[in-house]
């Protein structure tokens, strides 16, 4: 292969990765804030990243055909085996920074569904890909890695509990 093509083929590669976030609405991602009773105060769950290992709330991008509130519950599934109901209205947002595989950060508005926890099934799509912790809030805000996630609980932790 001739370095222009490889250079070309490397260009088409990075511009896929991108494409998402013409696809999608831009930059928003839903995240699922699940919650469940504990000894002294409410608990909520927070899930590694995958690549650095970041403390956040279940998120990814909107799905397509499916309400937003609907994504949460998809989200607390496939990262953390949660099943539970959602709220359809959202607690509010923040902002935080998605990284892309190609190195690049992009800046993102994550809106934040409230779901309330039924269960944590053993098997799910990316069990073992993550650790799932379940912390009070007070310890759970001290958790976050994200700094608009931490200010997030902060501010809503009446209404979480």
């Amino acid at each position: 292969m001739s370095l222009a093509r490889s250079i070309m083929a490397h260009d088409v590669s990075w511009l896929q990765g991108l494409s998402g976030l013409f696809v999608k609405p831009a930059r928003l991602q839903i995240a699922a804030l699940c919650v469940r009773p504990g000894e002294s105060e409410t608990e909520v769950l927070l899930v590694s990243t995958r690549d650095t290992g970041r403390m956040i709330l279940p998120k990814g991008w909107p799905e397509k055909n499916k309400k937003a509130f609907e994504t949460a519950v998809i989200e607390a599934y496939e990262e953390a085996g949660v099943v539970g109901r959602s709220d359809p209205r959202a607690m509010g947002s923040f902002r935080a920074f998605k990284g892309l595989a190609s190195g690049l950060k992009i800046r993102t508005k994550v809106l934040v569904f409230k779901l309330q926890f039924e269960k944590q099934l053993s098997k799910f799509p990316e069990v073992g890909q993550r650790k799932c912790v379940w912390a009070p809030v007070s310890e759970a805000i001290e958790m976050a890695d994200e700094t608009g996630l931490k200010r997030f609980l902060r501010r809503h932790r009446a209404e979480i509990g």
